[in-house]
């Protein structure tokens, strides 16, 4: 039509407007389906860029930086909102799930993948071990089905704590064996690696993150609730201060190359343990949630696109089984493995084990790996990445509402109440008291 000529520039503000509202009106209408938020996100951005026209290919292959950086903000931000809702304090025995799954799941997935494609898929080991690392973590940003509520949420039974504070520290546990494939690279051409790796990539990057997060924390929760004044953060309300927090925490430990993510979930603990029961922490929280929510649409709308124009052209059929494998037999396998002897049930640790989501990190670790190396056959590894996130959204999240429910109502929860807690279950940190003020 004559008329109808828009300028790209109000196309952009319309398509935004649309995006916003679906993402305040679709987790309510998803909520009893058995479809998520992700699935959703993905159909609509391969629908889009089929339009002819759109005239773009979001490829990560043709724009590897802005890949490494988008997927980098959208990991810290859902980083930052993990911490800060967990409730349960942190602690070696309350927190024994989230270490079965990071020292024992973790690296014996690492372990498998690696085997899995340099045999099955016939990928070089180097490149083979560089996936596991990729493809072993489960994601902090399309795990929300599966995490618990918001702070003081009441929605914290070990499932769901197991699985939150999985992801939140595994995306930084996962870094080392990323740099190791890099070092290993770069062995050779003759650079000695293994002190290198040791010393500076796992004891280095580990411990300053660790301990720069704790610090950043600490100063962001005195400032916040602690300050002898009426200056003090939280008099503001404003829950823009989790994103200062989130940003600081990144960029000063990035600057003394440490592990940036590490530092953020550490931050985000820090932050909340400074206060446990203050207000304060679920504005921060819903801030968080709201930035995430909505990056989060437009990367998938993005892989959607990138998606639709053939990111998966390179796959061969190994490529396919391998995928089924790690997502059906290796992270379950493990998940029970590292589970074992945990005080749970057998539907508890299923459960858990089942839920190895992959998404927006292994998008991450991917970019990184590729442009801090050498790698021929870019499309391949991103086509083999792309299929196990696309078969993780699908299989995930056409299951979690169903499963998820069933595991509410064996517990004696009513997951269709209103404003009714779960009771939580009996096992380490059941029962505490994690609203008590800190002293």
């Amino acid at each position: 039509m004559e008329w109808f000529h828009p300028d790209p520039y109000i196309l952009v503000l319309t398509g935004a407007g649309f995006l916003i509202a679906l993402v305040a009106w679709l987790p309510l209408a998803l909520r009893r389906l058995p479809l998520s938020l992700p699935i959703v996100c993905i159909g609509l951005g391969a629908a889009l860029f089929s339009l002819p026209q759109v005239g773009l290919d979001p490829s990560p292959l043709a724009y590897p930086d802005i890949t490494e950086r988008f997927t980098e903000f959208v990991v810290i931000i859902a980083l930052m909102g993990a911490g800060l809702k967990l409730d349960r304090v942190f602690g070696i025995r309350r927190w024994q799930v989230a270490w079965r799954l990071i020292l024992v799941t973790m690296p014996l997935g690492i372990l498998a993948i690696t085997v899995l494609l340099g045999t099955l898929a016939g990928l070089p080991w180097i490149v083979a071990l560089l996936l596991g690392a990729v493809l072993a973590p489960t994601d902090p940003v399309l795990a929300a089905d599966v995490q618990v509520g918001p702070p003081k949420g009441g929605e914290e039974d070990e499932v769901r704590f197991g699985l939150t504070a999985e992801a939140g520290l595994n995306d930084g546990a996962a870094f080392p064996f990323v740099n190791l494939a890099i070092v290993l690279a770069a062995a050779g051409t003759g650079e000695p690696w293994a002190a290198k790796w040791l010393g500076y990539h796992v004891l280095w990057e580990i411990g300053a993150g660790v301990a720069g997060g704790y610090l950043i924390g600490r100063a962001f929760g005195w400032l916040t609730f602690r300050i002898p004044a009426e200056t003090k953060l939280a008099q503001t309300g404003d829950g823009l201060i989790a994103l200062a927090a989130t940003f600081i925490s990144y960029g000063l430990t990035e600057m003394i190359h440490s592990y940036g993510f590490l530092s953020v979930f550490v931050t985000a603990l820090t932050f909340r343990h400074a206060h446990r029961s203050h207000d304060f922490h679920r504005e921060m929280h819903d801030v968080t949630e709201q930035v995430e929510r909505l990056a989060m649409m437009v990367l998938l709308l993005l892989f959607g696109g990138a998606l639709a124009n053939g990111l998966l052209g390179a796959l061969v059929w190994t490529d396919i089984v391998a995928a089924l494998v790690i997502l059906l037999v290796i992270r379950p396998v493990t998940g029970l493995i590292g589970l074992a002897g945990l005080k749970a049930t057998g539907s508890e640790k299923l459960t858990i084990a089942f839920f190895g989501i992959r998404g927006v990190g292994s998008f991450y670790y991917l970019a990184y790996g590729l442009n801090s190396m050498e790698i021929d056959g870019a499309d391949r590894l991103w086509a083999i990445v792309g299929l196990v996130v696309v078969i993780s959204v699908f299989l995930h999240g056409l299951t979690v509402t169903p499963l998820m429910r069933l595991l509410d109502r064996s517990h004696g929860r009513d997951p269709d109440a209103e404003g009714v807690p779960p009771p939580g279950l009996q096992g380490p940190g059941a029962g505490e008291d994690v609203s008590r003020k800190a002293s």
